[in-house]
């Protein structure tokens, strides 16, 4: 197995659990906050579209799905263009809603992006430098397993969270 292929293998993994994590679900069930103050599905699932988005456009040289397809717009959230939930606040996390559909149809779209970066990745790509603000730089290894870590937390979160029964009178 090529490195790029099991890099497609894991990421098509967080794009399964996405899609049966979303399912069934509304905006109220999306909008519940594990404990009145965890992350809601909806900003997990959000959250980590907008972190594969980000950094997968970076290293790939291309623009973000979020703005070069006009998500930003629909989901027309009271942040700035560029933020991906990072350090939000908990004001932050009530104002991240929106639908099943546009969350899978947004993080589909981003997934593409990344299916097609990946195809095209060779193993002596892994460790271009990518950042530098690092000591040491970091790889583009290391960045596409530091991106696929973060989402697959993510995403389990919000799976684990659609397991919960919501409290009493909610």
């Amino acid at each position: 197995m090529k490195t790029n292929e099991l890099l497609l293998d894991a990421f098509a993994r967080v794009r399964e659990t996405v899609e049966a994590t979303l399912d069934g679900l509304d905006g109220g069930a999306l909008a519940l906050r594990p404990d009145g103050t965890g992350n809601s599905i909806a900003w997990l699932v959000w959250h980590l579209g907008r972190v594969e988005d980000a950094q997968l456009a970076d290293v790939a040289g291309r623009e973000q799905v979020w703005t070069a397809q006009g998500f930003v717009g629909r989901f027309a959230l009271p942040l700035t263009a560029n933020d991906t939930g990072y350090g939000h606040s908990s004001e932050q996390v009530d104002a991240v809603r929106a639908e099943p559909g546009l969350l899978l149809e947004y993080y589909d779209a981003v997934h593409r992006q990344t299916v097609e970066f990946l195809e095209a990745l060779g193993d002596g790509d892994l460790d271009r430098i990518v950042d530098t603000r690092w000591d040491p730089p970091v790889t583009l290894g290391v960045r596409l397993v530091s991106t696929l870590a973060d989402c697959l937390q993510h995403v389990g979160q919000a799976a684990y969270a659609k397991g919960l029964k919501p409290p009493q009178g909610r």
